[in-house]
């Protein structure tokens, strides 16, 4: 049945149809690496950029780059199977085509919104170390070395959430694992600046 189906058609509609299916095919992994916290984007003509940070949305800002493979992919999607569906509906093929490229259009602006939507949610939902860090209380993950002379790390909660910082100290003894800390100021993004917990003051 389908290889008499396929024997029906015009070269110009089986082109279509292996275009599309591919797209589809590549949409519905795209999809999947998305959702499992990889950055299946690339830049159309270079590389591809596949990360595994499940933390955020990988790169999504790619997603507002007009010229990537995933926007390619989406145009391709919209244009094929809209070329596909309105075969019978339209029969002028000139106005069909340029209805699907119009379809196929709307979906990589739509596709773009959402990721230019999805980057302004995760900025917002970022965290200010400069301003949040200060005075935040919590423990010594693994030993800091005294003097600033040497990095440990610690976990303390922010914004309601306990999350992990490189982290020194200025005071004579190291603060070992388990030692109760305050921040008593922010290096850089990464870095905090601690003191034992019961000799911090504000």
């Amino acid at each position: 049945m389908i290889a008499l189906w396929w024997a029906e058609l015009s070269l110009m509609m089986k082109i279509l149809w292996t275009v599309t299916l591919s797209a589809s095919l590549v949409f519905v992994i795209q999809s999947i690496l998305t959702f499992l916290g990889a950055d299946a984007d690339s830049d159309f003509s270079t590389d591809v950029d596949l990360s595994a940070d499940g933390s955020d949305l990988s790169n999504i800002e790619g997603g507002s780059n007009l010229y990537t493979f995933r926007n390619f992919v989406n145009f391709v999607l919209g244009f094929g199977w809209s070329a596909i569906l309105l075969q019978d509906s339209v029969p002028s093929v000139p106005l069909r085509l340029v209805i699907s490229v119009l379809i196929g259009v709307a979906l990589v602006a739509a596709v773009m919104y959402l990721f230019k939507w999805l980057s302004s949610m995760q900025q917002s939902g970022n965290i200010d170390l400069s301003r949040q860090a200060k005075g935040c209380e919590g423990t010594v993950y693994l030993t800091i070395p005294a003097a600033r002379s040497g990095e440990g790390k610690v976990q303390i909660t922010i914004a309601g959430a306990v999350r992990e910082y490189a982290a020194i100290t200025e005071t004579e003894e190291p603060l070992k694992t388990g030692t109760a800390i305050r921040v008593v100021d922010v290096i850089n993004a990464s870095t905090l600046l601690v003191e034992a917990g019961d000799t911090y003051t504000v």
